[in-house]
């Protein structure tokens, strides 16, 4: 391990980031270095920039992918290297503004269905039952289950923020039959080598299952989450429970549900309903 990675390494965890964002800024930094073929200490700001436009131009590189490239090299610079350089030389893409794909009842249904195994169906199904986040399900311990008060415990979630969501009954009688079939005792969903289930293999536990109901759309484990959400809008939950349940920091994430949800949509009177025509 180099000098420079072991700083950046320690300055991630002295700042208590996720193990998760961790991996992810340590291989934004790697690709970087790949890059020039040289320490990320010995590049300019225009070097790095001229990288983040590569990434853009070239690489063509998601919304979201350069938002972490941005974040993780305004970590190495200013807080690791102490450079001084601002936000605006660094600076985050614009927002895209695209809806989330949101699956079918239907089409979750035959989805579940289609996956064999018996402890990825129970965590593809927590993740929709519960609107959790997929580290956030593999995450989970069995004590975090509450039958008695029918809730799950969320421990550091997204911003390292613990929060309580409702257990429904239907994932409860799943999640008994999974944990008589398979008695785990720390973990819920424990994968190898005395760890948790790894978000990698749920993510292909849930694409082999898209593949295998015939489902065309682009339906993601995180497809599940949005399904959760529009589904309590639908049903006329207010907005604001559905941030707490979902663990948004504002409200604003949460709003975009209503524009792909049919029952808010369907309120929307046009005024040509009200203006008489000609015939």
């Amino acid at each position: 391990m180099t000098a420079l990675r072991r700083r950046l390494v320690e300055d991630l965890r002295v700042r208590r980031y996720a193990p998760g964002t961790q991996r992810n800024y340590i291989r934004c930094v790697e690709k970087l270095a790949r890059f020039y073929n040289r320490s990320p200490e010995c590049l300019e700001l225009e070097e790095v920039r001229a990288f983040l436009v590569y990434l853009v131009s070239e690489a063509d590189v998601s919304y979201g992918n350069l938002c972490h490239y941005v974040s993780a090299l305004r970590f190495l610079y200013r807080i690791t290297l102490r450079r001084p350089w601002g936000a605006d030389e660094l600076p985050y893409p614009r927002r895209e503004r695209r809806l989330p794909t949101v699956p079918s009842r239907e089409e979750i249904q035959r989805f579940l269905k289609a996956v064999p195994n018996l402890k990825h169906r129970a965590a593809l199904t927590t993740c929709y039952g519960a609107g959790l986040r997929v580290s956030e399900v593999v995450g989970l311990k069995v004590a975090d289950i509450d039958s008695s008060r029918m809730l799950i415990y969320v421990r550091q979630g997204k911003g390292n923020k613990d929060r309580m969501v409702p257990l429904a009954e239907k994932l409860l009688e799943l999640l008994r039959l999974y944990w008589k079939a398979t008695r785990p005792s720390d973990w819920l969903f424990p994968g190898r080598y005395g760890r948790h289930l790894s978000v990698r293999t749920v993510e292909h536990a849930c694409l082999r299952a898209r593949r295998r109901a015939g489902i065309s759309c682009k339906l993601t484990v995180h497809s599940l989450r949005h399904a959760f959400a529009t589904y309590l809008l639908d049903n006329g939950t207010d907005l604001r429970k559905i941030q707490v349940a979902l663990g948004h920091a504002s409200i604003r994430s949460t709003a975009i549900y209503t524009h792909v949800s049919p029952r808010a949509l369907g309120k929307i009177r046009s005024p040509l309903d009200d203006t008489p025509l000609a015939t």
